[in-house]
């Protein structure tokens, strides 16, 4: 398996594979939406069913760790107090802003408006470590990321279209996100990234659960057979797309494997565009596209050293 992990077509393979999936869960997420009945409007549905996924991908990648190196699974108290504030931020919150901005736009803008935490996470460096400051590289794929994000909301009648709880939602989960990467870096250091991964979903999930559901309305969630295989594999996504990217990410350079994210935006679109029903690409879709791949290839991108 670590020659598996470290051979550049496998790993080249693994990382799209990993960002293809995670571009899935755009579509996945609004037809779940209508498969289950949910309403835009209904913020504890949507709380209470990112905790089910969520809880049961941790609980998989748990479940993987118990069985492949279980001294990894058990922690110290103040690595649990790490991961259940990680849990908070990185899955409760984050995942809030997520669900709720994403039932407001469409699958296609979702899943651009979501690559603003690359560029988030760029822009916190600069002023958290001395040695990733900005620089020309850094600005001008930032232009282009940001620029893209405003595309992509631009829609066919050249009118801007912002809501807070929909685009607006879509941007703060980003930008949560960029923060929750900036600390797991700083404070969960020694921690198996299995094990980061398996328990602050898994808390963060238990978080979601234990507001959500005494608030949830009778009848918010309607499952039927259909909608219990898409929440299924949305877990499933979540606990094979992280495990797989932290297997990869142990032997290879982190810089180069940033760069195969491009394609979570750009799979997400052209998903939504297939599996939604109503969602077309058009110029603006396409452009923004073009403009955010080319953003986050240009931060992440570093010449080869002699």
């Amino acid at each position: 398996m670590n020659k598996l992990f470290q051979h550049k077509w496998s790993v080249i393979i693994i990382a799209v594979f990993c960002s293809i999936l995670w571009g899935s869960a755009f579509p996945v997420l609004k037809v779940s939406y209508e498969e289950l009945q949910m309403a835009p409007e209904d913020t504890m549905a949507k709380v209470v069913f990112a905790g089910m996924r969520f809880l049961l991908a941790g609980l998989i990648v748990l479940a993987g760790l118990l069985l492949t190196n279980r001294k990894h699974l058990f922690l110290t108290r103040r690595q649990f107090l790490v991961l259940l504030l990680l849990g908070v931020i990185q899955t409760a919150l984050q995942y809030f802003f997520f669900y709720n901005g994403l039932a407001k736009v469409t699958g296609m803008q979702g899943a651009i408006l979501s690559s603003c935490g690359t560029f988030f996470t760029v822009l916190l460096a600069h002023f958290y470590y001395r040695n990733d400051r900005m620089n020309r590289k850094k600005v001008l794929g930032l232009l282009f990321g940001f620029t893209g994000i405003i595309v992509a909301n631009w829609g066919q009648e050249l009118k801007l279209v912002f809501q807070l709880d929909g685009e607006g939602f879509m941007i703060l989960s980003g930008l949560t996100s960029a923060v929750a990467t900036i600390m797991a870096k700083e404070l969960a250091t020694g921690i198996h990234p299995f094990a980061i991964t398996g328990w602050q979903l898994t808390l963060g999930a238990a978080v979601m659960l234990l507001i959500g559901v005494p608030q949830l309305e009778p009848g918010a969630m309607v499952f039927t057979p259909l909608g219990w295989g898409l929440f299924i594999y949305s877990a499933f996504l979540s606990a094979a797309a992280f495990a797989l990217w932290y297997s990869i990410l142990k032997y290879n350079n982190a810089g180069e494997l940033s760069m195969y994210k491009f394609i979570v935006p750009v799979s997400g679109a052209l998903l939504s565009a297939l599996f939604i029903p109503g969602e077309v690409l058009n110029v603006f879709i396409l452009a923004a596209i073009a403009l955010v791949a080319i953003g986050i290839i240009i931060v992440n991108y570093h010449k080869e050293k002699a």
